[in-house]
């Protein structure tokens, strides 16, 4: 049985959501892989970056793999030429997702209404979203990704504590606009290193770091990381040059996204407003009466695991895990099971807790009640 939030209990909490990969599982692919390693256990980019960080040729082969199946396509996005049926959903679940924060917000009435949505994910869905459901009208609300500036705008932590409110007439009332806090904890494609600052630009006109001789290279490569049933002991060579080794690296080093081996950025102005955002979401959860939801988040990331576990001892601190699948909420409810105040949420058996199920039974103003299906109903 799916395990509802009560959204309109939540309203005026301090509300925090963690996103991961999962949220946007339809339109780009994870780090998750179909090969197995020596004890059948399932592989990632991040425990292959690690398997492979001594050989530097396959380490090479297995990022630019990465980037080609998994930054470039972010880089390149563009909501308005996504066809698919899965890709389409994808893109209205995070408009009915943004639609219940706001539905919570609308409902506040402090002057400072803000929800904060922390993200691993580089990707820009979640801005693309809030930028068409201020296009069409329907909501009125403020977009903070962190940036201030006119032409040029620059990213800065200190900008996520400010809000906007409206006053009247004669300024003898004052109304807060409901605000969306957008943190990308693990980077953005679309940051940039502007000096000592980091540049927000939304934009899609990037050009990829391989040419096609080494996208041809490593698809041999790519293939077999797909493959069902593959393990790790026959995974194809590549041999690179030195020069084209170099190059790559030179390249990809400069890209303003957490490296999936230990979790760094190569460039110290990213590395610093990582921590940055790391401690501002210490700050929030360590905030009386707050409120943590995490979808599509595996915990994968320590610094992100441990920042959690030590913010739980803030006893006005209530966290909902929502796991995708039944085994993913038992590895998790035995990560934190030494605290009362984690409620660990996951599908009924035979179902999974994807971003459709989580806005129609898990976190909506009006949840449906799920009702399993009938033996005879099934196909």
């Amino acid at each position: 049985m799916f395990e509802p939030i009560e959204a309109l209990d939540t309203y005026n909490k301090n509300i925090n959501i963690l996103l991961g990969s999962g949220a946007s599982a339809d339109l780009f692919p994870t780090l998750g892989l179909e090969i197995k390693g020596p004890n059948n256990e399932w592989q990632s980019i991040e425990t292959l970056a690690t398997a492979f960080e001594k050989n530097l040729q396959k380490r090479t082969a297995l990022f630019m793999h990465y980037y080609n199946t998994c930054i470039y396509p972010v880089q390149t996005f563009d909501p308005a030429k996504v066809v698919t049926g899965k890709g389409l959903t994808n893109l209205e679940n995070y408009e009915l997702f943004l639609k219940t924060l706001l539905g919570l917000l609308d409902r506040r009435k402090e002057l400072n209404r803000k929800i904060n949505v922390f993200t691993t994910n580089y990707d820009g869905c979640l801005a693309h979203t809030a930028d068409k459901i201020l296009m069409n009208g329907s909501h009125d609300f403020v977009v903070n990704d962190g940036s201030s500036g006119f032409q040029k705008k620059h990213l800065h932590a200190k900008n996520f504590n400010t809000f906007q409110c409206q006053t009247g007439i004669f300024e003898r009332t004052n109304y807060g606009i409901p605000q969306l806090n957008i943190i990308h904890l693990h980077g953005s494609v679309y940051w940039s290193k502007n000096g000592e600052k980091i540049e927000v630009r939304y934009t899609n006109d990037f050009t990829s770091i391989l040419n096609s001789k080494a996208i041809d290279k490593i698809q041999p490569f790519s293939e077999y990381l797909g493959t069902k049933g593959a393990t790790t002991a026959n995974i194809p060579n590549v041999s690179f040059t030195t020069k084209h080794t170099e190059t790559f690296w030179d390249a990809y080093d400069k890209l303003p996204v957490v490296n999936p081996t230990k979790w760094k950025f190569h460039e110290t102005v990213f590395e610093e407003h990582y921590y940055q955002m790391l401690r501002l979401l210490s700050y929030e959860l360590e905030k009386p009466n707050s409120i943590l939801i995490t979808f599509g988040f595996s915990f994968a990331d320590e610094h992100i695991l441990k920042l959690v576990q030590r913010s739980l001892s803030n006893p006005q601190l209530q966290t909902f895990i929502c796991c995708f699948s039944q085994s993913g909420a038992q590895a998790l409810r035995e990560e934190f099971k030494l605290w009362k105040n984690v409620t660990v949420i996951a599908p009924p058996d035979d179902e999974k807790l994807d971003f459709t199920n989580f806005n129609k039974y898990v976190f909506s103003l009006k949840p449906e009640k799920y009702i399993p299906p009938v033996a005879g109903d099934l196909p």
